[in-house]
Protein backbone atom coordinates (compact mmCIF):
# COMPACT_ATOMS: atom_id res chain seq x y z
CA UNK A 1 0.00 0.00 0.00
CA UNK A 2 1.48 3.22 -0.53
CA UNK A 3 -0.03 6.75 0.99
CA UNK A 4 0.25 9.78 -1.51
CA UNK A 5 -1.28 13.31 -2.03
CA UNK A 6 -4.54 13.15 -3.46
CA UNK A 7 -5.36 14.34 -7.26
CA UNK A 8 -8.49 15.85 -7.17
CA UNK A 9 -9.05 15.11 -11.06
CA UNK A 10 -7.37 11.30 -10.53
CA UNK A 11 -9.04 10.58 -7.00
CA UNK A 12 -12.10 12.25 -6.47
CA UNK A 13 -14.41 9.63 -8.15
CA UNK A 14 -13.29 7.17 -5.48
CA UNK A 15 -13.02 9.42 -2.32
CA UNK A 16 -16.71 9.51 -3.25
CA UNK A 17 -17.51 6.42 -2.97
CA UNK A 18 -15.69 5.89 0.11
CA UNK A 19 -17.28 8.74 1.82
CA UNK A 20 -21.08 7.95 0.12
CA UNK A 21 -21.54 5.31 2.64
CA UNK A 22 -21.23 7.42 5.80
CA UNK A 23 -23.87 9.94 4.43
CA UNK A 24 -26.51 7.24 2.76
CA UNK A 25 -25.82 4.30 5.08
CA UNK A 26 -24.53 5.51 8.39
CA UNK A 27 -24.13 8.83 10.81
CA UNK A 28 -20.42 9.16 10.88
CA UNK A 29 -21.52 12.08 8.87
CA UNK A 30 -24.25 14.98 9.21
CA UNK A 31 -24.54 15.50 5.68
CA UNK A 32 -27.80 14.22 3.86
CA UNK A 33 -26.72 14.22 0.52
CA UNK A 34 -22.97 12.62 -0.44
CA UNK A 35 -21.71 14.46 -2.82
CA UNK A 36 -20.57 13.53 -6.64
CA UNK A 37 -17.29 13.58 -7.80
CA UNK A 38 -17.26 16.39 -9.45
CA UNK A 39 -17.94 18.28 -5.54
CA UNK A 40 -15.92 15.83 -3.70
CA UNK A 41 -13.28 17.60 -6.21
CA UNK A 42 -14.10 20.79 -5.95
CA UNK A 43 -13.78 20.63 -2.51
CA UNK A 44 -10.18 19.35 -2.71
CA UNK A 45 -9.29 21.46 -4.88
CA UNK A 46 -10.71 24.38 -2.53
CA UNK A 47 -8.06 24.22 0.21
CA UNK A 48 -5.12 21.74 -0.99
CA UNK A 49 -3.19 24.70 -1.40
CA UNK A 50 -3.49 24.89 2.20
CA UNK A 51 -4.06 21.63 3.62
CA UNK A 52 -3.18 17.94 2.81
CA UNK A 53 -5.60 15.52 1.27
CA UNK A 54 -3.97 12.05 1.12
CA UNK A 55 -4.71 8.83 -0.42
CA UNK A 56 -4.21 5.22 0.12
CA UNK A 57 -3.95 2.90 -2.98
CA UNK A 58 -3.48 -0.96 -2.98
CA UNK A 59 -3.36 -2.23 -6.19
CA UNK A 60 -4.08 0.68 -8.00
CA UNK A 61 -7.38 1.14 -5.99
CA UNK A 62 -7.99 4.08 -3.65
CA UNK A 63 -8.96 1.98 -0.66
CA UNK A 64 -8.75 5.08 2.02
CA UNK A 65 -8.31 8.78 2.52
CA UNK A 66 -7.71 11.51 5.05
CA UNK A 67 -7.66 15.13 4.82
CA UNK A 68 -6.78 18.38 7.25
CA UNK A 69 -9.00 21.34 7.04
CA UNK A 70 -9.11 24.37 8.84
CA UNK A 71 -10.38 24.24 12.10
CA UNK A 72 -12.45 27.73 12.31
CA UNK A 73 -12.53 30.28 9.55
CA UNK A 74 -11.06 33.18 11.79
CA UNK A 75 -7.50 34.07 11.37
CA UNK A 76 -6.66 32.55 14.99
CA UNK A 77 -7.11 29.39 14.42
CA UNK A 78 -5.18 29.14 11.37
CA UNK A 79 -2.43 26.96 13.50
CA UNK A 80 -5.23 24.33 14.69
CA UNK A 81 -6.93 21.97 11.72
CA UNK A 82 -9.76 19.57 11.82
CA UNK A 83 -8.68 15.57 10.73
CA UNK A 84 -10.49 13.07 9.12
CA UNK A 85 -9.97 9.71 7.87
CA UNK A 86 -12.52 7.38 5.84
CA UNK A 87 -11.68 3.60 5.11
CA UNK A 88 -13.78 1.47 1.96
CA UNK A 89 -15.70 -0.53 4.16
CA UNK A 90 -14.15 -3.63 2.46
CA UNK A 91 -10.40 -2.63 4.10
CA UNK A 92 -11.99 -1.78 7.58
CA UNK A 93 -9.39 -3.64 9.98
CA UNK A 94 -6.41 -3.67 8.05
CA UNK A 95 -4.65 -0.75 9.67
CA UNK A 96 -5.57 1.70 6.66
CA UNK A 97 -6.18 4.68 8.71
CA UNK A 98 -3.37 4.47 11.08
CA UNK A 99 -1.29 4.75 7.82
CA UNK A 100 -2.93 7.59 6.68
CA UNK A 101 -2.78 9.36 9.93
CA UNK A 102 0.92 8.29 9.86
CA UNK A 103 1.76 10.44 7.11
CA UNK A 104 -0.85 13.03 7.87
CA UNK A 105 0.08 13.99 10.87
CA UNK A 106 4.08 14.98 10.04
CA UNK A 107 3.01 16.63 7.24
CA UNK A 108 0.62 19.13 9.51
CA UNK A 109 3.76 19.45 12.37
CA UNK A 110 5.99 20.83 9.21
CA UNK A 111 3.49 23.18 7.99
CA UNK A 112 3.40 24.44 11.29
CA UNK A 113 0.44 23.39 13.02
CA UNK A 114 -0.14 23.00 16.52
CA UNK A 115 -3.23 21.48 17.12
CA UNK A 116 -5.44 18.79 15.47
CA UNK A 117 -9.00 17.93 16.28
CA UNK A 118 -11.40 15.48 15.40
CA UNK A 119 -15.29 14.79 15.85
CA UNK A 120 -16.23 10.97 16.20
CA UNK A 121 -20.24 10.36 15.92
CA UNK A 122 -21.02 8.38 18.89
CA UNK A 123 -21.43 5.42 19.06
CA UNK A 124 -18.25 4.50 17.33
CA UNK A 125 -15.83 2.22 18.93
CA UNK A 126 -13.42 1.53 15.93
CA UNK A 127 -12.75 5.77 15.10
CA UNK A 128 -12.64 6.14 18.94
CA UNK A 129 -10.06 3.27 19.28
CA UNK A 130 -8.10 5.03 16.36
CA UNK A 131 -8.12 8.23 17.72
CA UNK A 132 -6.91 7.53 20.52
CA UNK A 133 -4.08 5.30 19.37
CA UNK A 134 -2.70 7.67 17.19
CA UNK A 135 -2.09 9.84 20.93
CA UNK A 136 -5.33 12.44 20.75
CA UNK A 137 -7.12 12.86 24.12
CA UNK A 138 -11.05 13.12 24.81
CA UNK A 139 -12.12 16.92 25.48
CA UNK A 140 -15.78 16.55 25.38
CA UNK A 141 -19.41 15.64 23.76
CA UNK A 142 -21.55 17.64 22.22
CA UNK A 143 -24.68 15.60 23.47
CA UNK A 144 -28.11 15.31 21.12
CA UNK A 145 -26.25 17.56 18.48
CA UNK A 146 -26.72 16.21 14.95
CA UNK A 147 -29.84 14.69 14.11
CA UNK A 148 -30.10 12.00 11.27
CA UNK A 149 -31.92 8.74 10.54
CA UNK A 150 -34.48 9.30 13.10
CA UNK A 151 -32.12 9.83 15.73
CA UNK A 152 -30.29 12.51 17.86
CA UNK A 153 -26.03 11.57 18.24
CA UNK A 154 -23.60 12.92 20.20
CA UNK A 155 -20.28 13.75 18.75
CA UNK A 156 -17.05 13.73 21.01
CA UNK A 157 -14.21 15.99 19.70
CA UNK A 158 -10.83 14.85 20.61
CA UNK A 159 -7.52 16.93 20.45
CA UNK A 160 -4.05 16.21 19.58
CA UNK A 161 -0.88 18.68 20.17
CA UNK A 162 1.12 18.47 16.98
CA UNK A 163 3.88 21.13 19.18
CA UNK A 164 4.21 23.31 21.41
CA UNK A 165 2.49 26.49 21.56
CA UNK A 166 5.18 29.10 20.29
CA UNK A 167 4.61 32.56 21.83
CA UNK A 168 4.49 34.50 18.70
CA UNK A 169 3.56 31.46 15.95
CA UNK A 170 5.40 31.55 12.45
CA UNK A 171 3.11 32.06 9.87
CA UNK A 172 1.93 27.93 8.88
CA UNK A 173 3.28 27.17 5.70
CA UNK A 174 1.27 26.04 2.94
CA UNK A 175 1.24 22.24 1.45
CA UNK A 176 2.59 23.55 -1.99
CA UNK A 177 6.05 25.31 0.28
CA UNK A 178 6.59 21.86 1.10
CA UNK A 179 8.99 20.15 -1.00
CA UNK A 180 9.17 16.60 0.22
CA UNK A 181 4.82 15.85 0.86
CA UNK A 182 4.08 12.59 -0.72
CA UNK A 183 3.32 12.31 -4.23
Amino acid sequence: MIVRLADPSRDAQAIAAIYRPAVEEGVASFEEVAPSAAEMAARMAAILERFPWLVAVEADRVVGYAYAGPHRERPGYRWSVDISVYVDGAFHGRGIGRRLYDVLLPILRRQGMVNAYAGITLPNPASVALHRAIGMQPVGVYERVGFKRGAWHDVAHYQLRLADPPGVPPEPRPLTALPDAPA
